[in-house]
């Protein structure tokens, strides 16, 4: 399969987002990762879909928005309506009638969806929805702040979850060319990565490494 790199704005310069926006698609992103934190379901606080509406308008990448919330369910159509390409709920978040709903709502509006895991969350939890769900997002960290380092049990988990699904896998936390290359290794087709690709003096060259 192909490799995906999605920067991730959580570690992006938010005080001209539009060119950071720009400068990732110039370096050849595929997608951009959005992260929406409540301060609930993990501690800290990002962006709303208000920003994520802004972010349609500066740019024509895939805007992947990864809703780390408390309730996917009832902000759904704010996030469909703001311009996401692919929303990621969290099994820890919803139920089966729940992932079953969103699936018919986002199948729907064409937005791809996706289920995210965290790092303590056995691969068994997600099982009974990899039939409604279109990629799977594999946290190599425990979800809420940029720059953590990646916890080595995500590349197994990756390959177990390649032997029983055939879509796409997204690997999120800690991801540089290294741990990179261990996750594609076994099954890994789409790489975010935050700190790895904004904080460096060349992101073309980091986006490059990925792949």
């Amino acid at each position: 399969m192909k490799i995906k790199v999605a920067p991730s704005i959580l570690s992006a310069d938010f005080s001209r987002l539009g060119e950071e926006l720009k400068r990732a698609r110039l370096a050849g992103a595929d997608l951009i990762h959005v992260d929406v934190m409540d301060g609930h379901f993990v501690p800290n606080i990002t962006i709303g879909p208000v920003v994520v509406k802004s972010m349609r308008r500066a740019t024509d990448l895939i805007l992947d928005v990864h809703l780390m919330i408390q309730d996917p369910v009832k902000y759904l159509d704010d996030f469909i309506e703001a311009g996401s390409d692919m929303i990621t709920a969290h099994i820890e978040t919803i139920n089966l009638r729940q992932a079953r709903l969103i699936a018919a709502r986002l199948k729907e509006k064409k937005v791809k969806f996706g289920i995210s895991l965290n790092p303590a969350t056995p691969l068994s939890a997600i099982k009974p929805v990899l039939g409604l769900v279109d990629f799977v997002l594999v946290m190599s960290v425990n979800p809420g702040f940029a720059g953590q380092s990646f916890i080595p049990g995500a590349v197994d988990k990756v390959r177990r979850l390649r032997q029983v699904f055939s879509k796409d896998i997204a690997v999120d936390g800690g991801i540089n060319s290294f741990t990179g290359e261990s996750v594609k290794r076994v099954g890994a087709n789409i790489l975010v990565a935050g700190s790895y690709i904004f904080g460096s003096k060349n992101i073309k060259e980091a986006i490059n490494s990925l792949r």
